[in-house]
């Protein structure tokens, strides 16, 4: 079994930065992608960035140019530093990972961008 753990969510006024981490822990193959999702008030899930075990990287298109993502493939983690934050960021966030026909979820962390 594969557990994902979340930190780094919170209250931020806009225009703000935030920096999420996810931790992965179990029997992870070792090419495999990992990534944030988001979901705000009223909307779908949508993808915000995922990045590969090669590095490979690819942004949704509300936060290219203001998102980074990263990882650690040592320490199964991966990062998002979110800058330049605006209301419409606002949503729960949520860290994946997935090899094959294997898929794995955290449980959410909260990003909340208000004056």
């Amino acid at each position: 079994q594969v557990q994902l753990v979340e930190s780094g969510g919170g209250l931020v006024q806009p225009g703000g930065s935030l920096r999420l981490s996810c931790a992965a822990s179990g029997t992870i193959f070792t090419s495999n992608v990992m990534g944030w999702y988001r979901q705000g008030p009223g909307k779908q899930r949508e993808l915000v960035a995922v990045i590969n075990s090669g590095g490979g990287i690819f942004y949704g298109d509300s936060v290219e140019g203001r998102f980074t993502v990263s990882r650690d493939n040592g320490k199964n983690t991966v990062y998002l530093q979110m800058n330049s934050l605006k209301p419409e960021d606002t949503a729960v966030y949520y860290c994946t990972i997935r090899w094959d026909r294997y898929e794995y979820w955290g449980q959410g962390t909260q990003v909340t961008v208000s004056s």
